[in-house]
């Protein structure tokens, strides 16, 4: 059996930071290498469920050189050939667009034109009524690791091991040259008790390609299985988190006629329908983001925040990208899981979010069904209600905000009659790549309708200057210039984490590596 070693990254290590997402998994720098640590600051994972087997599919891009390197990935059987493949990152790129924030402006009509059919009366007559608008196959040499099978598929070898003991696991990945942090037998051991196998997925630095911006774009990976529960375990994830940093994680699930949700941490809605001052439409990412913060705060730091449910054939209005077509329900895996033909409308997909630390990210994520909701539609309640109505017929909740910009020419009449807004002409764009969005909007002064989920009580103009969107004062900077600090000294752990962590069945782990001569 050929061994691993890792590839020597001294100099391009600190490169590969924030642009990178791993797909729940961590980088690995070898032990020669020098600079920042490798940070990824949010992932992307796709499941797809159908009784008792789901479709994990994990997106992986990152900057740097196109060297080797690798992914280990627990799941919980033998992969065989026929259980994994690649698709193409455009399935990523329309998830995250058909699914992320969106924003609504309105024009407020002429106070003296009679109301025509199809304008939008405000509730109460005033802004602020929440309107919504290759390694061979072997033994492991005494360490209780075995490679149960090897294989190719796109750019990636394949090699799936299984371990007996967690120690053996840590000490054969040392001993083959992986560097591993402090603590990594300990936060294996569940994973190699409850006997997990362990893909090994080596890219091949022939195969990948860089886009216009440098960035190597790699394949997704998909995995189709049988497991008795849909679990995130994202706690090996936090062994190597970088002090005081959060983490993002987004899951986009997929399961005929159901909405899915944590079973294990608490639900919350992000606000929707909310009436925003003129700006946001502008700054939408750094204002969703500080929303977001706020949201996952008041439910204790913990929270698994739903911000999509609906029929996966259809599209929150004003729809940001088209709805998914049949064909990408069957690459992200109806086509192993589904009998027939696969119709999107009986699909629901569901997108929930969650930021977190090693001290709010207590155990792995399980998820369950959930009862349909609405919100984020003209008509649905606004945060009066909270932020969405259980219940409903069918899913239908969106992130959605509106901005009304008011009339702004002269009123020549004795009885004006304000509050009657139309659609404003174009389209804006979505919130996207939120985790590295700035945190730095007002919220209390941002949104003018009130929110009783977040004690905010409304900053409605009554038709008077609508305020625009404002952001934290920066912190003055001290006049005296401090002498730089001393250079830390080297980190024994030089590794990081990326954000979701290793997945029980379905977790990921990155490695930078060489095929020693």
């Amino acid at each position: 059996m050929r061994t691993l070693v890792p590839l020597s990254l001294a100099a391009a290590t600190s490169l590969l930071v924030r642009a990178a997402t791993a797909g729940c998994g961590f980088y690995a720098p070898p032990a020669t290498a020098t600079g920042a640590a490798i940070v990824n600051d949010a992932d992307q994972v796709s499941y797809l469920r159908e009784g008792n087997r789901v479709a994990l599919t994990m997106s992986t891009n990152y900057k740097g050189p196109t060297e080797d390197f690798a992914m280990i990935v627990p799941v919980p059987v033998v992969l065989k050939k026929e259980a994994v493949k690649t698709l193409s990152p455009a399935i990523f790129t329309h998830l995250e667009k058909l699914t992320a924030p969106r924003v609504v402006e309105m024009d407020e009509d002429d106070p003296c034109r009679v109301p025509t059919e199809g304008a939008v009366a405000a509730t109460g007559g005033a802004p602020g009524g929440a309107i919504g608008g290759g390694f061979g196959k072997g033994g492991g040499g005494g360490y209780g690791v075995t490679v149960e099978a090897a294989f190719v598929t796109g750019e990636y070898e394949i090699v799936v091991l299984s371990a007996t003991e967690s120690d053996g696991l840590e000490r054969w990945l040392v001993d083959h040259k992986y560097k591993i942090p402090e603590g990594a037998a300990t936060a294996l051991a569940p994973y190699v008790t409850a006997q997990q196998k362990f893909v090994v997925a080596k890219v091949d630095k022939t195969k990948v390609v860089r886009d216009a911006a440098g960035v190597v774009v790699l394949s997704p990976l998909r995995f189709v299985y049988e497991t008795n529960d849909l679990r995130l375990p994202v706690r090996l994830g936090l062994l190597n988190a970088p002090k005081g940093g959060k983490q993002d994680l987004i899951v986009y699930l997929l399961a005929k006629g159901k909405r899915l949700e944590a079973a294990n941490y608490p639900n919350a809605f992000v606000p929707t329908n909310l009436d925003v001052v003129e700006g946001t439409e502008q700054k939408l990412g750094p204002f969703y983001a500080s929303l977001f913060d706020a949201t996952l705060a008041k439910a204790g730091g913990r929270a698994v925040v739903t911000e999509y449910a609906w029929n996966a054939g259809g599209c929150g209005m004003p729809c940001t990208s088209t709805p998914l077509v049949a064909d990408e329900i069957k690459k992200l895996g109806a086509d192993d899981l589904v009998t027939g033909e696969v119709a999107p409308h009986e699909f629901t997909l569901t997108r929930v979010h969650t930021r977190y630390d090693a001290a709010t990210l207590t155990e792995d994520i399980v998820f369950r069904t959930g009862e349909p909701v609405s919100g984020g539609r003209d008509g649905d309640p606004g945060a009066e209600s909270e932020s969405a109505s259980k219940g409903a017929g069918a899913d239908a909740f969106q992130a959605r905000y509106v901005v009304r910009h008011l009339w702004k020419g002269p009123i020549a009449c004795d009885k004006p009659v304000r509050g009657v807004f139309r659609p404003h002409h174009g389209a804006d764009a979505p919130a996207l790549s939120v985790a590295a969005a700035p945190r730095d909007v007002v919220l209390a002064s941002a949104v003018v309708s009130p929110v009783k989920q977040l004690g905010l009580t409304g900053t409605s103009p009554a038709f008077g200057a609508m305020p625009t969107l404002p952001t934290a004062t920066p912190k003055k900077k001290a006049d005296k210039v401090e002498a730089p600090s001393p250079a830390p000294e080297p980190s024994r752990l030089p590794w990081i984490f990326g954000a979701g962590g290793a997945l029980l069945s379905l977790g990921l782990l990155f490695f930078v590596l060489r095929r020693r001569a």
